[in-house]
């Protein structure tokens, strides 16, 4: 009877093993190798350079892969892998961080990448980069925020001087326990991570549209004087490339799938150079570096 049900044991389990230890598929992303998987049971994937720079750099995109690549693009061909994992509609929630800490376990074991990745949160994706960033400093070498969402009450929840999505904001409100009443006094935004981010030594490099109305920055000034994020001893360790008379850009494309759009704006060729200083500086844990590295880099 014993060897009855071992037997029968090793057979349910034998289909999870075979899916755990599946190999990815393997297509081509911009003349590179790009690896699909899955983490958890959710879609995953990791673009491979040419060859690897020393430490084996890695840039996490957060949300929207492939919309607006120029910098993962320009990064693969310096040897960095381009990384994403898909935790869409949970909005940054505790529930999707645990998720990201699977895949950054996978993905370096399974593939020795380092162990800190630069974190890229382009628009709703700033949700994830910083929550990843704030429970996860150990694994996050810096932050490059492109025209974030950095409190769900901005967006989606369009309690500031943007426009909300009221179905977004509905999902935003269910995964985070929250309802209309309790939401104006939700402490587990990003914002409210500032400072502990910032105390940590992690390197931001945010790039901000003057005239991004969708996702306007009110929000962060207010939540940046009010943490102390502003102040001289954390400012160092930020970097924020700001474009006048440039709007939040429409990412609708990337979620449906379609074809990118041509890079837009001006840090489609400055924000490659910088990252590059952003993740060396994290690396050496000198955020002043940064900031005098970047300024050179930046202005060149």
């Amino acid at each position: 009877m014993t060897r009855l049900l071992l037997a029968l044991a090793s057979l349910l389990a034998a289909p999870l093993l075979e899916a755990e230890t599946a190999p990815p598929k393997t297509s081509a992303w911009n003349g590179y190798e790009k690896l699909d998987f899955e983490v958890a049971g959710k879609p995953a994937l990791l673009v491979k350079p040419k060859e690897a720079a020393p430490g084996r750099p890695w840039i996490w995109r957060t949300e929207f892969f492939g919309h607006e690549p120029q910098g993962d693009i320009a990064l693969l061909g310096k040897g960095w892998h381009v990384a994403f994992f898909k935790v869409s509609d949970m909005y940054g929630a505790p529930i999707s961080i645990d998720l990201m800490a699977q895949y950054h376990a996978h993905v370096t074991k399974e593939y020795g990448l380092a162990k800190r990745a630069v974190l890229e949160g382009f628009s709703r994706g700033g949700l994830y980069a910083v929550n990843f960033a704030a429970a996860h400093p150990d694994k996050t070498a810096a932050l490059y925020l492109d025209a974030p969402v950095l409190d769900i009450r901005s967006w989606p929840g369009g309690k500031g001087t943007g426009k909300g999505d009221a179905r977004c904001w509905a999902q935003a409100l269910q995964i985070y326990g929250l309802t209309e009443e309790t939401a104006p006094a939700f402490k587990g935004n990003p914002l409210d991570r500032l400072e502990s981010i910032a105390a940590a030594g992690i390197p931001i490099l945010s790039v901000v549209g003057d005239a991004d109305s969708r996702h306007p920055d009110s929000f962060r000034r207010r939540r940046c004087r009010q943490s102390g994020a502003g102040r001289r001893e954390h400012r160092a360790a930020q970097n924020e490339i700001r474009t006048p008379r440039w709007p939040h850009r429409s990412h609708r494309q990337a979620r449906r799938g379609s074809p990118p759009a041509q890079p837009q704006g001006p840090h489609a060729h400055r924000g490659v150079p910088a990252l590059e200083c952003v993740e060396v500086a994290a690396r050496k844990k000198q955020p002043r570096y940064l900031s005098a590295r970047c300024r050179k880099k930046l202005s060149s």
